[in-house]
């Protein structure tokens, strides 16, 4: 008995330490957050009770009133927690990064709190890079020694992973040992962690999946009941079946906003505009033809379906028609995707090119432009026309940073951007570049091999994902096919009406209606379902367009082949 009563008083003293922590840790006081946010959400509580009570509302309003102050209080109590907790994940997300960057700098010949003011002005590192902004004010407001200002951020930041870090470093600075040493000593530990970090937020995937799996077809079965029970009990079929799509579309946007934030930081684009010729520049015009290839189709079956043409409207399947508006936004789909690819194959060439070109430039003791020279016509896979616009530009005394920009820009990938931003400025400030080209090469090989195990969970989680369209359309048409063939047998049977409606409620079914809503779910569960992998695999939105046609496909023919298999075999 005792066991069992620790445990909840141990959560409830671990969850109130961490939210005294978090106040703490809040750069507003907390006498002055009590006053202007708790104070006023108090206030709100009271008013959302006794004004429903004093005017005599109904239970229907009262309640949920309540419990929307009751909301409002809950929100402004555990704010500071929600805000430390996003803060600790900003950091944890992108402190290999930073790790890769500091390593970098610190190898130039650069001041070393320079170091941490070039890196406080990086505003993509966001927690990171608030918390360097802190300590180099430390050192410049305060004087304080910088392993003074590293113990006392240590102290006082919210994420674990930076307190430690910024306590060894600490131990570093005041022993005396140079900060590079250190940080390359902390390469394989810190990375490790990352990549530990990201299998478990991959790990966490796959529950997620099967937990979907679970929900989605527990929600199909209630969708299916929805549809039969009204022909026993006789309530309105439209409105329970609307109302269980609402279900089933809430909770696949809840499963997509729990993926989106389970699922690793770790974007493929880079999407900051520049004049450079990305990618992403030859997207809009498939875009555009499949749009408006979408709105021609849209437009004659809509025709065909108000019989304005020759052809019959039911000669095609409902589910069918339904479908073949979609069909051109496979274009900009399959295109972002074979975009997307050839990202992927340059990111995989880059750490090599960067090694090669650290390792000629330390041996040359030559510019970037000159070592590119030759280097332009080694074979670097899809990488290799990109590094000769890059020499081309350096070559005409293009602005270095400028120059690798457009490169980045041009080769579309994110961590390439990264890494040879730190690259180039790695150089400029003097840094060897053979250790430059070692780091960032050995670093982005490990988030590339991570990567390959997130292609891995995001190709399961597809099939996952098809499959229960496939099984829940099927059911959900099984399910309409039940009450059509009901509706027919109570249509000729020969019993008194009167007593057939007592046992089968019919009349109240409008077919054409319901078959309508099901075909919506199969855009709903499509849109969604597409909008969840690209989430996972942090790919490009318009490549999800190839998995929103494919299902809305699948759902259509999986629909009109149970329709015909059911009426073949009820009419044998």
């Amino acid at each position: 008995m005792s066991t069992n009563t620790q445990g909840p008083e141990m959560t409830t003293r671990s969850a109130l330490a961490s939210l005294n922590t978090a106040y703490e840790s809040m750069e507003m006081s907390i006498e002055r957050y009590l006053l202007l946010v708790i104070a006023p959400a108090f206030g709100m509580f009271i008013g959302a009770t006794v004004i429903p009570i004093t005017l005599g509302m109904s239970l229907f309003v009262i309640v949920p009133s309540l419990l929307f102050g009751l909301l409002a209080i809950v929100v402004a109590v555990i704010y500071p927690k929600i805000v430390q907790d996003r803060k600790r994940k900003q950091v944890r997300q992108r402190f290999h990064l930073f790790l890769t960057h500091i390593t970098v700098l610190s190898m130039t010949n650069v001041n070393r709190v320079e170091v941490f003011r070039i890196l406080a002005e990086e505003d993509e590192y966001e927690a990171i890079a608030e918390e360097m902004g802190h300590l180099v004010a430390l050192v410049d407001t305060w004087n304080l020694s910088l392993d003074d200002a590293c113990r006392i951020r240590a102290k006082q930041s919210g994420s674990p992973l930076l307190s430690d870090f910024l306590e060894r470093l600490a131990y570093t600075v005041g022993g005396g040992q140079e900060i590079s040493d250190f940080l390359m000593d902390e390469q394989d530990t810190i990375i490790q962690q990352f990549v530990t970090r990201y299998e478990s937020d991959l790990t966490k995937l796959d529950l997620m999946k099967e937990l979907y799996l679970s929900m989605m077809l527990s929600v199909a079965f209630v969708l299916v009941f929805a549809i039969v029970l009204p022909i026993l009990i006789g309530t309105s079929p439209t409105l329970l079946i609307a109302g269980t799509i609402v279900m089933f579309a809430f909770v696949q946007v809840a499963f997509v906003y729990t993926m989106h934030v389970i699922s690793p930081y770790d974007p493929l684009w880079y999407l900051e505009e520049t004049a450079g010729e990305g990618p992403l520049a030859r997207i809009p015009r498939a875009l555009a033809i499949g749009s408006v290839g979408s709105l021609v189709l849209a437009a004659v079956v809509l025709v065909v379906l108000l019989g304005y043409t020759p052809m019959a409207s039911d000669r095609i399947p409902l589910p069918i028609m339904a479908a073949i508006p979609v069909t051109p936004l496979l274009l900009p789909g399959w295109r972002m995707r074979q975009e997307e690819n050839r990202v992927r194959n340059r990111d995989s060439e880059f750490p090599s090119f960067i090694r090669a070109l650290g390792a000629v430039e330390s041996v040359k003791q030559a510019s970037t432009g000159s070592v590119l020279e030759s280097l332009r016509h080694k074979d670097f896979g899809s990488l290799t026309k990109n590094v000769d616009s890059l020499y081309k530009r350096l070559n005409m005394r293009i602005d270095d940073v400028r120059s690798w920009r457009l490169f980045a820009a041009e080769t579309g990938s994110y961590l390439i951007q990264k890494f040879g931003d730190m690259y180039v400025v790695g150089r400029q400030m003097g840094g060897d570049p053979r250790l430059l080209g070692q780091v960032i090469s050995k670093n982005q090989n490990q988030v590339l091999k991570v990567r390959e195990k997130r292609q891995q969970a995001t190709t399961t989680l597809i099939g996952v994902l098809y499959g229960i369209t496939a099984s829940s359309v099927f059911a959900f048409f099984i399910g309409l096919e039940v009450v059509e063939i009901m509706m027919e047998i109570t249509a000729e049977m020969d019993l008194d009406q009167e007593i057939v409606g007592d046992l089968l409620s019919t009349e109240q079914y409008n077919l054409a209606m319901i078959e309508y809503l099901l075909i919506m779910t199969i855009f709903i569960n499509a849109m969604l379902s597409s909008i969840m992998i690209r989430l996972t695999d942090r790919g490009h939105l318009v490549s999800g367009l190839v998995h929103f046609v494919f299902m809305t496909w699948l759902g259509a023919i999986v629909a009109a082949t149970t329709t015909y298999v059911v009426n073949a075999v009820v009419s044998v």
